[in-house]
């Protein structure tokens, strides 16, 4: 088995007596989509300082791709590519100029700076918006370009902190385009956010509330445990209807203007029988709704506090 990439165990940060991340233990997997998810004032962003080695633990342990954070935080940032809620571009500096101030700082010049940036602009779309400066651009492009300067130096662990807040559902969609590009060339993603259906762009999940940990797992077990399950109706001709529903079994009634059921995952034995129902039947219309992740969260912290009580 793969080792984790990031690995936190009993992570803890307190503020004087207000415990912000209390004892969470986390285990990355490489190249992987890795989701934090939670309410603002959670312990979200206080848990990725930590792991980025801006942060110090109260207690704990951290390893990033064999960096021992608390040891050794600045060496940790050559690994790393961050980029926080607010996208850090210095007002007054054309964007150019912040990629140069950036490279610097990774001591990338010259040629392979100009090698480097003419493949992030083109890719990141960027090109137009080169000599403007950041507070002239919409905030779409302002998050672009805050990703493509987070991967300038190539780093094999991605964060990003809410880095859709703020922007507009087609800005966010592509955002996640590009953050699906980079998982898909070997880079590992931590993504903080408060937009719970971004889950689903995501290989794992992991629910926080009041600095604990509550629910870690794929997207799909979440939604098995802490969900009704899919709901899928298929509309159909009325003579068959009762037939259909008793050869899907599963709880399946006739209703309405066709067939109703709940199941708990879409497993291949469905899938096929509804391929066959559909083709059957002319005109016959399936539409299939899966849990939304809010409402997964809902009860999660639902059944967390009944734990509690």
């Amino acid at each position: 088995m793969t080792a984790p990439i990031i690995r936190a165990t009993g992570l803890t940060k307190r503020f004087g007596d207000f415990v912000a991340v209390d004892h969470v233990d986390l285990d990355v997997a490489p190249g992987s989509i890795f989701a934090f998810l939670g309410a603002n004032g959670s312990g979200k962003s206080t848990t990725i300082r930590m792991l980025i080695g801006l942060l110090t633990p109260s207690e704990g342990a951290i390893e990033v791709d064999g960096v021992d954070v608390i040891r050794s935080p600045r060496r940790v940032r050559d690994h790393v590519g961050y980029m926080g809620q607010k996208v850090s571009l210095y007002r007054g500096l054309s964007l150019r100029e912040n990629v140069e101030f950036y490279a610097g700082l990774y001591e990338l010049e010259g040629r392979a700076l100009e090698e480097r940036w003419h493949g992030l602009r083109e890719r990141f779309s960027l090109a137009e918006a080169e000599r403007e400066k950041p507070e002239d651009l919409p905030a779409g492009i302002r998050q672009r370009a805050g990703l493509a300067l987070s991967t300038m130096h190539r780093p094999r662990v991605l964060f990003l902190d809410e880095p859709t807040a703020g922007v507009d559902v087609r800005s966010r969609s592509l955002f996640w385009e590009l953050i699906q590009e980079e998982a898909a060339s070997g880079v590992t993603v931590f993504v903080t956010t408060h937009f719970m259906e971004e889950a689903d762009y995501c290989d794992w999940v992991a629910l926080i509330d009041a600095g604990r940990l509550i629910a870690d797992a794929t997207p799909d077990d979440l939604r098995k445990r802490y969900s009704s399950g899919y709901r899928i109706a298929i509309a159909l001709p009325e003579g068959a209807r009762e037939p259909t529903a008793r050869a899907l079994g599963r709880g399946a009634r006739a209703g309405g203007d066709g067939v109703e059921l709940t199941v708990a995952e879409l497993d291949e034995p469905l899938l096929g029988a509804l391929r066959d129902i559909t083709t059957a039947h002319a005109g016959a219309r399936l539409h299939i709704e899966q849990p939304r992740m809010t409402d997964v969260f809902r009860q999660v912290l639902t059944d967390n506090q009944r734990k509690a009580a």
